[in-house]
């Protein structure tokens, strides 16, 4: 298998469980959260996004992000510096979670850059080195993994929180 496949098939799986834990959520649902430092499904969803455009566009690319170039930061009524992430409890608690539909374009917009990108890049990008503020020089590769695992976590988090406002399987 060539590692762009493999990044695909992951990133399907990270879409599919997404699509899977937000199904039927109404709007009071993506913006509850279990405590005042806690984080609601709504904005993981909304910091998923913006991770998945500022790596991939931003660092990996070194293009605009989706944010900017399509101005998701105008559909969301929100600075163009919105990076999605560092949030106090108090500007949790202010923060404006968009309507799931439109996370979920967000998302989709993001994703579609990706794998356009994925298509075309061969084997030997994913050899290529980044150097990475927090991370120093990485690969192409190491980056995607990076981006895999953390998409991942974020899946887990929105079932479970998901799971503490319906219960199992619901």
């Amino acid at each position: 298998m060539e590692m762009r496949d493999f990044i695909k098939g992951a990133l399907d799986r990270v879409k599919q469980g997404t699509v899977r834990a937000v199904d039927g959520l109404n709007h009071y649902e993506m913006i509850w959260r279990p405590g005042p430092e806690c984080n609601s499904i709504g904005l993981i969803l909304f910091h998923q996004a913006r991770f998945e455009d500022s790596f991939v566009q931003g660092r990996i690319l070194g293009k605009p992000q989706v944010w900017e170039s399509e101005k998701w930061y105008e559909k969301f009524n929100m600075p163009v510096s919105e990076s999605g992430s560092g949030y106090t409890a108090e500007q949790l608690a202010a923060f404006p979670v968009p309507q799931l539909k439109d996370l979920l374009g967000y998302s989709d917009a993001v994703r579609a850059k990706i794998l356009e990108y994925l298509k075309t890049a061969p084997g030997s990008e994913f050899d290529r080195v980044i150097n990475m503020p927090r991370f120093g020089d990485v690969t192409v590769g190491a980056l995607f993994m990076l981006v895999v695992v953390h998409q991942s976590q974020h899946v887990g988090e929105i079932a479970y929180l998901r799971g503490m406002q319906r219960g199992m399987n619901k």
